[in-house]
């Protein structure tokens, strides 16, 4: 759970420098940091764990729903870079990824 933490953490970061996300977008994350530090809360922070718990679920919802906006093929190239796998040509209408090296020459 940690690893899924650190992975959104990473793509939030990498979509929030990419100039082909909207700027509209970016602001979603940032208004999870506006919560945390509101002073209104939908469970206080004086009641210890839960209080810190509603603050991360904000966040972590904050981040997920900001990935979810983004174009999917940007989110999908970000996501297959961060695996470790190469990114050639990525055919943006069918969301498919394929690498240069996998596709076969036509004969005829």
């Amino acid at each position: 759970m940690l690893r899924a933490v650190m992975d959104q953490i990473r793509l939030t970061w990498r979509l929030l420098r990419d100039p082909r996300v909207p700027m509209i977008t970016k602001l979603i994350p940032f208004l999870g940091l506006v919560y945390v530090v509101s002073p209104i809360d939908i469970i206080p922070d004086l009641i210890i764990g839960l209080g810190q718990l509603d603050d991360l679920g904000i966040i972590l919802a904050g981040m997920r729903l900001f990935e979810a906006l983004v174009p999917e093929h940007i989110a999908l190239e970000h996501r297959t870079v961060m695996a470790g796998k190469p990114v050639d040509v990525i055919d943006a209408p069918a969301y498919r990824i394929t690498r240069v090296e996998d596709e076969k020459p036509k004969n005829g």
